[in-house]
């Protein structure tokens, strides 16, 4: 299945989950009833999936942890804050440069309207090349 098939699944079970809570609770809630629409719509998902982190070859002793891995092809970073800052964004695509995948959704469910509360985040999969301060590549 292609990335943009697994994000049109991910988003559908986040407006579920959205159209049940609307705004207000904390993440921790709406990325446990994401998991379980996920497993009622049998859409297969890695929770809390740790990615180990290396720095010049040598395994550091703290792993990354993403909050969610749809169809091991799709990160999705579970927010719940007044709005998507553009360091979410880039934290998203270092993770995704990390776990060498191509695609991650920031869906933030503390907007009014779940869509204008998702971000798409790509990752080319070029080699890493730090962006110019006060900027980065989505």
């Amino acid at each position: 299945m292609h990335e943009n098939e697994v994000s049109s699944l991910i988003i559908g079970a986040a407006i579920e989950v959205h159209k049940h809570f609307g705004a207000g609770l904390v993440e921790q809630v709406y990325e446990e009833s994401l998991c379980h629409e996920f497993a009622v719509r049998g859409i297969p998902f890695k929770r809390q999936q740790p990615v180990p982190i290396y720095y010049k070859g040598v395994r550091l002793g703290s792993d990354l942890r993403l909050d969610l891995i749809v169809y091991d092809k799709v990160i999705v970073d579970n927010k719940a804050k007044d709005a998507i800052l553009p360091i979410d964004k880039v934290k998203l695509l270092t993770y995704l440069r990390l776990s060498k995948l191509r695609l991650g959704l920031l869906i933030n469910y503390h907007a009014p309207v779940l869509k204008d509360g998702i971000a798409r985040v790509v990752n080319d999969l070029a080699e890493y090349e730090p962006p110019p301060p006060g900027s980065f590549r989505i």
